[in-house]
């Protein structure tokens, strides 16, 4: 069985106060909080072991590598890569992304190429592109939604050409809760000879992962929306495209030789991660998958869908307030307006009654273009949450609008 109470129990902060008021957070989109156990893995590194990784011959030094390499291991595994070298160390998913539009882009994209992207991106997977075309003079297009959230995948043939040569859509949009069908966007993609590049932030969360079901060409995610520290992300790619690519940056631990004539790099995936690794992000983050693993997955879909439903149906009865995303299949997220009131005011209001939710573009100002608004407020949930604080939420969003009106 699904005990909700006793998976709260191994979050501390959800015991705190905010404002004199017990703490809500419904801001899991933007970052999740850590169970105690990834939190005392963390401080045990700071505290027992912490010495650099790949460099030294002493204890701590060969312990902490020891267990890095088995961090990178543990995250293949948990998406299902065909090996552990395909598992790339990052900052998040901005620098995953940034890495191959860099890396991908220097090789393979010139003057007069052409880039696609969908229009419900995250900012992070249509910034590094656009800076890309920018850079080799290549055109940005752009696959569009419909207004109930879903991708218009029907476009995407008539977008791919000749001179298409990456596509990068994100998993489950960060806005709209939605998840496109991105086995037939790779499917679509790869019949032209198009590799793929899937934005996993959110969808690492919500949906079971396995990349090589998926045939995705690149995966990236961020370890704090996972539950794990911050700081810390994952590129997978394919291992042809880390054996052909170039390293995007240069230092130590990425080299094997290195005189003023010619530098000789180190094998994959040592090769693209130049300088000193946070691998206490990175065992944070296995401790973090190693948590998650102790739960059966589809449980936790099937709570955190039940919990999606239960908001979207308590919040429609609110006078005037509409829901952005409103496909059947879509992950815990709503984000919404209400007529008459603006998401700022709402998210302030609500913060004073211990109700944390975000408001704003959310790192998606197309999709506020889309549908002619400035911003929304969002409700994302995690596997913590509970329907009484769904209760809660409703009891004083209804307060609030009556405020503000």
């Amino acid at each position: 069985m699904f005990d909700i109470e006793k998976i709260r129990k191994d979050f501390p902060i959800l015991n705190i106060k905010v404002h004199g008021k017990p703490l809500v957070y419904l801001d899991n989109g933007a970052t999740a909080q850590k169970p105690v156990q990834v939190i005392e893995k963390v401080n045990s590194l700071h505290t027992e072991s912490n010495a650099n990784i790949h460099r030294g011959l002493h204890y701590l030094s060969e312990s902490n590598t020891s267990e890095y390499e088995e961090a990178r291991k543990t995250v293949a595994e948990f998406i299902n890569a065909e090996s552990e070298k395909e598992i790339v160390f990052t900052s998040g998913a901005t620098m995953s992304i940034n890495m191959i539009a860099y890396s991908f882009g220097e090789k393979f994209v010139n003057s007069g190429d052409n880039i696609i992207v969908s229009e419900m991106e995250h900012h992070s997977n249509i910034v590094p592109w656009q800076m890309l075309c920018h850079r080799k003079n290549a055109e940005l297009k752009v696959m569009p939604f419909k207004d109930d959230g879903s991708l218009n995948t029907d476009f995407l043939p008539g977008l791919i050409d000749d001179r298409t040569k990456i596509l990068a859509v994100t998993h489950a949009s960060n806005v709209l809760g939605t998840l496109p069908d991105i086995r037939k966007i790779i499917r679509l993609s790869h019949d032209a000879g198009v590799p793929v590049l899937v934005d996993g932030c959110q969808g690492i969360v919500h949906c079971e992962t396995d990349v090589r079901d998926l045939d995705c060409d690149f995966y990236v995610f961020s370890g704090h929306k996972l539950y794990g520290p911050t700081g810390i992300g994952v590129l997978y790619s394919k291992e042809k495209w880390l054996e052909e690519l170039p390293p995007f940056l240069g230092g130590g631990d990425m080299v094997k030789t290195v005189s003023f004539k010619e530098t000789v790099y180190a094998d994959i995936p040592l090769k693209f991660e130049a300088g000193t690794a946070n691998f206490i992000g990175a065992i944070g983050l296995a401790e973090s998958i190693r948590y998650l693993s102790g739960y059966d997955r589809n449980e936790i879909h099937s709570y955190e869908n039940k919990l999606l439903n239960y908001t979207t149906e308590k919040i429609s009865r609110i006078d005037g307030l509409r829901i952005y995303g409103n496909t059947s299949d879509k992950c815990s997220i709503v984000s919404f307006t209400v007529e008459g009131t603006h998401p700022y005011d709402i998210g302030m209001i609500l913060d004073k009654m211990g109700v944390a939710i975000r408001t704003g573009t959310h790192c998606a100002e197309p999709v506020m273009t889309h549908y002619g608004i400035q911003s929304m407020a969002r409700v994302s949930l995690a596997m913590y949450n509970s329907f009484e604080e769904i209760d809660i939420l409703y009891n004083s969003l209804e307060k609030t609008v009556k405020m503000l009106r």
